[in-house]
C-alpha cells in the first residue's frame, strides 16, 4: 500500500507533553495505522526538509466513555514520536513570538 507523505502523516499532536519534548528534539505525530517506522522517517524528511534520527510508534487504544448514558469508545490512535538529528527543528507556530 503506496500513500504519500501527507497521508502517511496526518497532524502533530501538540499538547503540554509534547511541548516538553520538543526540546529534546522529538515531536509527535499522528500517523496512519499502516504506516511504518521507516515510512514515517522518509515522510518528514520529505515534508519538513530535516534529518531524522529514530522514529517510535505508539499504539493507543480508543477509551470506553460515557455519553448522555449511553457507552461509546473513542478512536483508537497511532503517533510516531520522531527524534531529529542534531541541529535540526520543526517550528509549528509558524514565526509567531
Amino acid at each position: 500500500m503506496n500513500l504519500s507523505s501527507f497521508e502517511l502523516i496526518k497532524e502533530p499532536i501538540i499538547t503540554e507533553k509534547s511541548t516538553i519534548l520538543s526540546e529534546q528534539s522529538k515531536y509527535v505525530f499522528a500517523i496512519d495505522k499502516n504506516a511504518t517506522k521507516t515510512g514515517v522517517a522518509k515522510a518528514i524528511e520529505q515534508i519538513f526538509g530535516v534529518k531524522v534520527a529514530k522514529v517510535n510508534v505508539v499504539n493507543i487504544k480508543g477509551k470506553v466513555k460515557r455519553f448522555r448514558g449511553k457507552l461509546g469508545t473513542r478512536s483508537d490512535i497511532r503517533k510516531a514520536i520522531v527524534t531529529l538529528e542534531k541541529d535540526n527543528i520543526i517550528d509549528f507556530t509558524g514565526g509567531v513570538k
